[in-house]
């Protein structure tokens, strides 16, 4: 295929097929291509380490648009290509598959791939990392014959399957080698909350513990050896343990990559003529912070300023991050950044599994952390967004609602 004027965007993922589908909602009318790796079109992945791992989520219900929708909007979706090689001076883009492609403009969307340790035994049968459809539809299989699960990561992605397994009957086992869960992400009392809760259903939590081997045979894991020597008998080996931003392309298209493709407010690389929006992207906050989201609501609104920027219209990021992370019947959802916070406030007992953390720096509210709190959530992401302050004193106070600030701010 060749294709000699218009946007060839190479990622398929939420913010490549978000990019695709804004451009067309402001009117762009050039070519669009859509370059994607895998053998489906664009779908949501964060239902594959929950719903889809127990059986509740099928495939069908996870793309993102039907079947018709890349017709009626005149955009080209190549799946199952790799981009491998492109020349700038040209504008030519050389796929896997021999093709090529000739661009005008280009967005790269690339995403980001688990990050896999290196460890004696990690390519035995039953050892599963988990990022794209292809990787849950296995793991699913194997999750339906396994009796004891060990899980390597104490992260979002690591207690989401670690839940499902449980739901599933599973005997589950994590392993955290820092001293806390999700240690990067909360602060102490949400990791200690998180630890607890999984443990009261019946989920073996361990922190501050190296893995050393994982034994087998190519019939399959066996057990996972620790560095102190214990071994825990495992039949499944879920891989929990990060994700590295896809940067190969932009690396040798020469962008400046920090922990990913380095983009400004209005998502161009240091290639002016070339955006980046989603995972595979790192950003400077409102802040002046460096950040790298890996969220679905960062790909989403990133890619529309990226639009922006293509049409020429510059409307800079300035959206206040937001995540969620159901682990079973506990939903935790997080809006703003909480680096460099000084002081916590506590909304409700961790005991009643319904409560929200504040964090706050020099009295500004900078994030908001909640467990089945939907409604202090929902206000605290309003006032990061409106930068509104809260007395931290008053906001302790679980009976007075944090939309009383949204009325009456200051």
């Amino acid at each position: 295929m060749e294709m000699t004027e218009g946007l060839v965007i190479i990622g398929a993922g939420q913010a490549g097929l978000q990019l695709a589908a804004e451009l067309r909602a402001r009117g762009y009318e050039e070519p669009i291509v859509l370059v994607g790796e895998e053998a489906v079109p664009p779908y949501q992945r964060p239902p594959l380490s929950k719903s889809f791992l127990t059986g509740e989520t099928q495939a069908a219900a996870l793309f993102l648009r039907p079947p018709g929708f890349y017709d009626s909007h005149r955009i080209s979706l190549l799946t199952e290509e790799r981009a491998v090689g492109i020349d700038r001076a040209a504008r030519r883009i050389a796929l896997a598959s021999g093709r090529t492609l000739s661009f005008r403009k280009l967005a790269l969307t690339t995403g980001a791939a688990a990050r896999i340790p290196s460890l004696p035994g990690i390519d035995y049968p039953g050892v599963a990392a988990l990022r794209t459809l292809a990787d849950a539809e296995s793991l699913r299989a194997h999750l339906q014959k396994a009796s004891e699960v060990v899980v390597i990561g104490g992260g979002f992605i690591g207690l989401e399957t670690a839940a499902a397994a449980r739901k599933l009957g599973k005997s589950v086992t994590v392993l955290e080698a820092l001293p806390r869960l999700l240690a990067r992400v909360v602060a102490p009392i949400v990791s200690d909350f998180y630890a607890e809760a999984h443990r009261r259903r019946g989920i073996v939590v361990r922190t501050n513990v190296t893995v050393a081997a994982l034994e087998g045979d190519a019939s399959g894991i066996r057990a996972v050896r620790l560095a102190d020597g214990t071994r825990l008998a495992a039949d499944l080996v879920i891989l929990g343990t990060g994700a590295l931003p896809r940067t190969e392309l932009a690396e040798a298209l020469g962008l400046a990559c920090q922990g990913g493709i380095l983009v400004d407010r209005f998502a161009r690389t240091s290639s002016s003529e070339i955006v980046a929006a989603g995972d595979c992207t790192v950003h400077r906050d409102l802040d002046d912070r460096m950040a790298r989201l890996e969220s679905v609501q960062n790909a989403i609104d990133q890619a529309k300023v990226a639009a922006a920027t293509l049409l020429g219209w510059f409307e800079p990021f300035s959206a206040v991050p937001w995540f969620w992370s159901d682990q079973g019947d506990l939903k935790l959802q997080i809006a703003g950044y909480n680096g460099g916070y000084d002081r916590l406030v506590l909304r409700g007992d961790p005991a009643t599994e319904s409560f929200s953390v504040l964090y706050f720096r020099q009295e500004q509210l900078l994030a908001v952390d909640s467990i089945n709190r939907p409604a202090d959530y929902a206000a605290a992401r309003r006032l990061l967004a409106a930068r509104i302050s809260v007395p931290p004193a008053e906001a302790a106070d679980p009976s007075v609602p944090l939309k009383k600030w949204l009325a009456n701010p200051g």
